[in-house]
């Protein structure tokens, strides 16, 4: 089996010794099946504009990678249907493809590709099925640079008028040097974060960079409010300060980049943990993973005005991250995270703006690997769906719950 491994560092923390805020509760879920077969991984939720589910996951077979969805209508799911497949991605477990779907039906996904020898000389190639087409279009790029080097932790939002936006982070500078190299790509440029407006032909427009210095192989977000679009990721300083950081779009301007908050997390390698965004109405939340001083802690913080408030800590007893955020309302956030410890576990709470925080929920138990890849949280109908990696070490699966809120 062609298998491309990330080969980023992942950094692993032990337990502090702050003890639990609160104990966990552990309730019934409702039995929720997933609609992937056997060797399904990578799961990837969304919500599309017209309101309905997607589940989008990846098969390999042989040589052969394979992206196929399914969309939940009534609580069923329909046949799964395959956007494309290719002898040559770049499968691992942290840079997963995602799709997602707009309110006129549109709909939009993306894989990695390789484009060279390098470790990391992969492309962010975007599939597009407009609605009414029976079939996905060919595959094009989200970049224009052609250079052999990382791309990809893409974030893509419907934009509702027949476009999506992009973010990704983008390596056309580092020369394809290993991650974390002086200098990034071994003495050369460094990572960077750009974006783009695709429409439904493939045509690319409004491509911008947004920060010239960030982390290697962290995940971005992007959302929208009616006081403009955020985009989140995490920055990386010249002291290697990895903190997390915004940019905003207002009046068409995007904003010099911001620091959400002041973790100061000094830390010579990539932990492969990037943040997530939601929003209602005019509130935004940002979800994130630190391990500052040593002290792993789940994160999130409002948006208020022109700055993100004061973190509020969710867990400082054994997270390991990978975290999801969703909104209930404009001052409730669900928080979703991978808890370690001697037995980790998905767990999920609501936070509220006032800094108030729920009885945390166990929803399963999973593996601190990286075969478990990062959990999936999406809410419908006031109904929480989670999806997750579940692998023996040789053979994949996917399994899903729902908890009614």
């Amino acid at each position: 089996m062609k298998y491309y491994s990330l080969l980023a560092f992942l950094v692993i923390f032990s337990a502090c010794t702050a003890p639990r805020q609160e104990p966990s509760e552990t309730p019934t879920a409702p039995t929720f099946t997933s609609p992937t077969g056997m060797g399904a991984q990578l799961p990837h939720l969304t919500k599309g504009g017209d309101g309905s589910l997607y589940l989008s996951w990846v098969v390999e077979t042989d040589s052969m990678a394979t992206l196929q969805y399914a969309m939940l209508s009534d609580d069923q799911w329909s046949a799964p249907e395959t956007v494309a497949s290719g002898d040559n991605w770049f499968v691992n477990w942290a840079d997963y493809p995602t799709m997602a779907a707009d309110a006129q039906g549109n709909l939009i996904a993306h894989y990695p590709a390789k484009s060279g020898e390098g470790a990391y000389a992969y492309d962010v190639n975007v599939v597009l099925k407009p609605n009414g087409s029976s079939e996905w279009s060919a595959p094009v790029l989200a970049h224009t640079d052609g250079t052999q080097t990382e791309h990809g932790f893409v974030a893509m939002l419907p934009q509702n008028d027949g476009t999506f936006l992009l973010t990704w982070l983008d390596g056309r500078f580092t020369g394809g040097g290993d991650h974390d190299a002086d200098g990034h790509g071994g003495g050369k440029g460094a990572m960077t974060v750009r974006t783009a407006v695709i429409d439904m032909q493939g045509n690319l427009s409004e491509e911008a960079e947004l920060d010239d210095r960030v982390c290697d192989c962290c995940q971005t977000g992007i959302t929208n409010s009616p006081s403009g679009l955020v985009i989140v990721y995490r920055d990386r300083s010249e002291d290697e300060i990895r903190d997390m950081y915004f940019v905003r779009n207002v009046n068409g301007a995007w904003s010099v980049p911001s620091r959400i908050a002041q973790d100061n997390w000094n830390i010579a390698g990539c932990p492969v943990n990037g943040p997530r965004i939601a929003s209602y109405g005019e509130s935004v939340a940002v979800a994130w993973f630190t391990a500052a001083n040593g002290e792993p802690k789940v994160k999130l913080s409002f948006l208020e005005d022109d700055s993100f408030g004061d973190p509020i800590i969710i867990d400082e007893s054994a997270p390991l991250g990978r975290v999801d955020i969703v909104m209930l309302d404009e001052m409730t956030a669900v928080v979703s995270w991978l808890d370690g410890g001697a037995s980790p576990a998905i767990k999920y709470a609501k936070i509220t703006s006032a800094g108030v925080i729920s009885t945390p929920v166990s929803v399963t138990s999973t593996s601190e690997s990286r075969s478990s890849g990062f959990p999936q949280m999406e809410l419908l109908d006031g109904s929480l769906y989670f999806s997750w990696t579940v692998s023996d070490g040789e053979e994949f699966g996917i399994e899903m719950t729902k908890f009614e809120l």
